[in-house]
């Protein structure tokens, strides 16, 4: 492994023993504590193989915790977890070799170039992905040259990313990865993401951004307070949070609303109440992603930083 420093909706869950060959990553009942505190609560989490998967929730909820238990860098307290078939509390070097990782800090030294830095890397791995490929992936191939310590914050980012894939995973842990780069980056970065998913890697990332998740994700799991809420497509996620729809209008000049299931009873109530036809300042909206997000979190958000 290169380090550069969710109970699923969907399915019931089954011993980790017994774990479908589509299943890249499979917990039950995963659990952290640190003293009195419980950071993981019992999630039981799958990811299929080929997808990309992302893991939402407010800061503490617990996500970097959770991968870094799949990750095999940090140990749980209980539960069950299988990662490409192996528990990865006893992975092995082979088991390390299938999976990438890109943390939330570099392990990059500053000393070195770009180039440097990547070639040094990719003597660990037996089919590393050739430095210029990487570079020019990773939108890097003007800044070869430069020092890791001159770097800008997106740049060392992304040179992470490239250190992160450069063994060609199986499976490629993602930890907030586009944090620190301008929008002209992060589309780059997604492009990079979608280029991995269609040669058939499994990507597991966790992100702040609900546009990245809705573009990127496969499914996306929303995680709040150690426990997971919801697993779903982005356009499917609180499907029953989106079934309720926001009249606004405005009577005699006093702004109204009414939230309801079956906003064309309402529509027809007001419509008839105004011959003309019109009704002033008539609106109707839905819920979006970020709205079902907020809701889902909102009163569950911790109050203590967690990981």
């Amino acid at each position: 492994m290169t380090s550069t420093r969710v109970t699923s909706t969907e399915t019931a869950p089954a011993p980790v023993a017994g774990a479908r060959d589509d299943s890249a990553v499979r917990a039950r009942g995963l659990l952290k504590r640190y003293g009195d505190r419980t950071v993981v609560d019992g999630i039981d989490l799958d990811v299929r193989r080929g997808e990309v998967f992302a893991l939402l929730g407010p800061n503490g909820a617990g996500k970097t915790t959770t991968v870094e238990i799949l990750e095999g860098v940090r140990r749980r307290d209980g539960g069950d977890v299988d990662v490409l078939g192996e528990d990865p509390a006893r992975a092995g070097r082979a088991w390390r070799d299938r999976v990438g990782v890109v943390g939330q800090s570099t392990g990059a030294g500053n000393a070195l170039t770009v180039r440097e830095t990547l070639d040094h890397f990719a003597r660990y791995h037996a089919t590393p992905v050739p430095t210029a490929e990487l570079l020019a992936d990773v939108g890097l191939r003007e800044a070869a040259r430069t020092r890791v310590d001159r770097l800008s914050g997106g740049q060392r980012r992304r040179l992470e990313v490239a250190l992160g894939v450069q063994g060609r995973p199986e499976l490629l842990f993602l930890d907030e990865p586009t944090t620190g780069m301008d929008p002209v980056a992060r589309r780059r970065f997604w492009s990079l993401v979608e280029g991995l998913r269609d040669r058939g890697t499994t990507v597991l990332l966790t992100t702040h951004y609900l546009d990245e998740a809705a573009h990127l994700a496969d499914r996306v799991g929303v995680i709040s307070a150690g426990r997971l809420v919801e697993v779903a497509p982005p356009a499917e996620l609180g499907a029953g949070l989106r079934q309720a729809a926001t009249v606004r209008w405005l009577e005699d000049g006093v702004p109204r609303e009414v939230t309801t299931p079956e906003p064309a009873a309402v529509l027809r109530d007001l419509l008839a109440a105004h011959p003309a036809g019109e009704v002033p300042g008539l609106t109707v909206t839905r819920p979006g992603l970020e709205d079902v997000y907020l809701a889902m979190v909102g009163a569950t958000a911790p109050e203590e930083t967690a990981r």
